[in-house]
């Protein structure tokens, strides 16, 4: 923080402060809006799984676009590293690309890749702007590169420490071909890192456009002011709340390997009444040999959207925001697990589970909602299909929890992730797909005086030789709702219609059977289908 004295001496124009907040974030919507229109994926193009953010010579968020929470409160964990490591080197022009969880580069799980690209005014560095999406495939040992039954990070596909993509606007195509050599879908990979650069080259022109007009601005001064304005009243909304202790426990199914050993996430939150907040996992699991294990990256950002929900929307989201924060989480657990440990599902389903202990050990602080459907139902499908590789990605919205004043909302994808449906035009114009239903699961949510949100139904069926990897959660632990009667969600389900021999007979037919939370399938055949039904949210009741 810049010491208080200067502030005192320095005279502050809050009608530039907002106009420059504005600027900076109609920069990041409109990166985002280039990545969407540029990309080749449904997965981005349709879904919008991407973030793009801009951070100061610090590394410290300045704005960022209305996106994806799990990728948002990584993100300064990939810029100040970045920083480091290139800012006495880099040229304009130039984009690093990493997706390392590992050795601090702040991924969050392989197909997660970020662009980033330093913007220079004058020859002087003044900012990094950064990228990110989910790719549909980056290789490992199943088509998305989720793959359900991985123990090391090196089954999940292609592991790119930062490095040069772009050198002074020119594509580094050894590094371009080294990425999709070990790829399944090199021609999306390449519509879509090439569609992270031209957001960034856009941000960057816009950026120097900003510094550049005849206004009487010190931009990195006002920055600080806005990160100072947000921590200030990040501090005193966390001040309202008084001294508070309280502590909260939940469990994800399994991690995959072991299908019948739920895996406990704990966490205390202590309000000490100073305008900070802490959040101790003390108690949570030891990492495990399946993919559960979430990056500190990730744990992290759940509890930096927790921090946003309570302080509101009067508060400026940058970094500022963040710095009352103290996260304990102990090493070589689930919730910052040792470097080559499998993460693939930590991303979406982990992180999913981190904020509903979050927001239960919050439910003894403040009237807060009951837990949402407490996963993103990550759909995986692919294959070879007329001589080409074909791989999709998507993830399946559900029920929210009741509040203390209002039903839960049915159908839709909630806390970390912000991500749309895949049409079905678009999904069975470019896979050999069908889809047979899309539609709410009723009365799927908690009972109460507010319900929970309805979950969705949603059945594909399969129209090539395909494998199928399902990256569910709460099949077995169902969200939880609060006060007396059935308030708890209904538990999702996942459900396979293929092709198997009666014992007795030997005769094939197709049969429906039930699957578990994780399951990777091969070779499944065409005239299969899968059928997705997501949990509902939990209904709320006083008493």
């Amino acid at each position: 923080m810049i010491d208080c004295y200067y502030y005192e001496l320095m005279t502050v124009d809050p009608i530039s402060l907002t106009i420059l907040h504005r600027r900076l974030q109609g920069i990041t919507e409109e990166m985002s809006l280039v990545l969407r229109k540029t990309a080749y994926s449904p997965n981005i193009k349709e879904r919008a799984d991407f973030s793009c953010a801009i951070f100061d010579t610090q590394g410290d968020m300045v704005a960022q676009a209305e996106a994806i929470p799990v990728h948002l409160g990584s993100m300064p964990f990939v810029a100040k590293p970045i920083i480091r490591m290139f800012q006495d080197t880099w040229q304009s022009g130039d984009a690093i690309i990493t997706n390392s969880p590992r050795s601090g580069f702040g991924g969050t799980h392989l197909p997660d890749i970020t662009l980033l690209a330093p913007v220079f005014n004058n020859g002087e560095f003044t900012h990094l702007l950064a990228a990110r999406a989910h790719h549909a495939d980056v290789g490992g040992m199943s088509p998305g590169s989720l793959p359900a039954q991985s123990t090391e990070i090196f089954q999940e596909g292609l592991i790119i420490p930062p490095v040069r993509l772009y050198i002074e606007g020119k594509e580094n195509v050894d590094v371009m071909n080294l990425i999709l050599e070990n790829v399944r879908t090199p021609f999306e990979r390449r519509g879509d890192l090439r569609a992270q650069y031209s957001a960034l080259r856009l941000g960057v022109r816009r950026m120097i456009e900003l510094t550049n007009q005849e206004l009487d601005w010190d931009i990195s001064m006002m920055q600080s002011e806005l990160h100072r304005r947000s921590e200030e009243t990040t501090i005193e909304k966390l001040k309202s709340l008084g001294t508070k202790i309280s502590s909260f426990t939940d469990y994800l199914d399994s991690d995959g390997i072991n299908v019948d050993d739920p895996v406990r996430i704990s966490c205390k939150i202590t309000l000490p009444g100073n305008g900070t907040i802490e959040f101790d996992f003390a108690g949570s699991d030891d990492e495990r040999i399946g993919n559960c294990n979430a990056p500190f990256s990730v744990t992290q950002s759940a509890c930096f959207y927790i921090v946003r929900l309570l302080v509101g929307d009067d508060v400026l989201t940058n970094a500022g925001c963040f710095r009352p924060v103290h996260i304990i989480a102990p090493e070589a657990s689930v919730v910052n697990p040792t470097p080559n440990v499998a993460t693939s599902s930590a991303n979406t389903e982990t992180s999913s589970r981190i904020v509903d202990v979050l927001m239960g050990a919050m439910n003894k602080i403040i009237p807060w909602p009951s837990s949402s459907q407490g996963t993103m139902n990550n759909l995986l499908i692919g294959g070879i299909h007329d001589g080409k590789p074909w791989s999709i990605y998507e993830t399946i919205g559900g029920g929210t929890g009741a509040g203390p004043s209002f039903p839960g909302t049915s159908a839709i994808q909630s806390n970390m992730t912000n991500t749309e449906n895949t049409p079905i035009e678009a999904l069975e114009l470019s896979y050999p797909l069908r889809v047979r239903e899309y539609s709410i699961r009723k009365d799927s949510g908690g009972k109460g005086e507010f319900r929970g949100g309805d979950g969705i139904i949603r059945e594909i069926e399969i129209l090539s030789n395909a494998t199928i990897t399902l990256q569910t959660e709460r099949r077995r632990i169902s969200p939880w709702g609060q006060g007396p009667g059935e308030t708890h969600g209904n538990k999702g389900i996942n459900e396979i219609f293929e092709l198997t021999i009666k014992s007795d007979s030997g005769v094939e037919t197709f049969e429906w059977r039930e699957l578990d939370s994780k399951v990777s399938i091969s070779n499944v055949k065409p005239g299969s289908k899968i059928k997705i039904s997501t949990p509902g949210g939990g209904g709320f009741t006083y008493g």
